[in-house]
């Protein structure tokens, strides 16, 4: 028996932070045939104060310059709360498992020259401490393996 497979895969955190009801803003591009992945980016303007720490503002502004000067990128953040298609996400073959998986699955999207949008969403203060943000080893830990995705995929000959 086959099994069945989504069309669209949705990302968000579980921490309260992103709003699940933005969801038809990010698939709708991919629906209509637009994209074929879809980023909420937390854009200044609708993000609730003290949502991101500066540690993490920063990391996003360093991350996505660095996208753009190397790979021609427009990403405007890392965001959690993403939707790509099926079959998109699973050619990607994705490795991560912690920290650098936002950081991986864009720069694959990037380094194929897929389709993409990014979309302003809405961003509050997450329930409970966080095990990224919330630390300092935590916090650098992700920085780490943010910029080590960006150097190893620059490097590196991957598809």
């Amino acid at each position: 028996m086959e099994s069945h497979k989504p069309e669209i895969v949705v990302f968000l955190d579980g921490d309260y932070s992103d709003y699940p009801e933005q969801l038809d803003m990010l698939v709708k591009p991919i629906i209509k045939g637009e994209v074929v992945f879809s980023l909420g980016a937390r854009l200044k303007s609708l993000r609730e104060k003290g949502s991101m720490t500066i540690p993490q503002i920063f990391g996003n502004i360093l991350s996505c310059f660095l996208m753009r000067l190397l790979y021609s990128g427009r990403f405007k953040d890392l965001g959690p709360f993403r939707a790509i298609r099926w079959d998109t996400l699973q050619s990607l073959g994705m490795e991560d498992k912690t920290f650098g998986w936002t950081i991986e699955m864009q720069l694959k999207i990037l380094r194929r020259k897929l389709s993409y949008v990014e979309i302003p969403v809405k961003y509050r203060n997450r329930i409970g401490v966080s095990k990224v943000s919330g630390t300092t080893i935590g916090t650098f830990l992700a920085g780490y393996k943010i910029l080590s995705w960006i150097g190893k995929f620059y490097f590196s000959k991957w598809k």
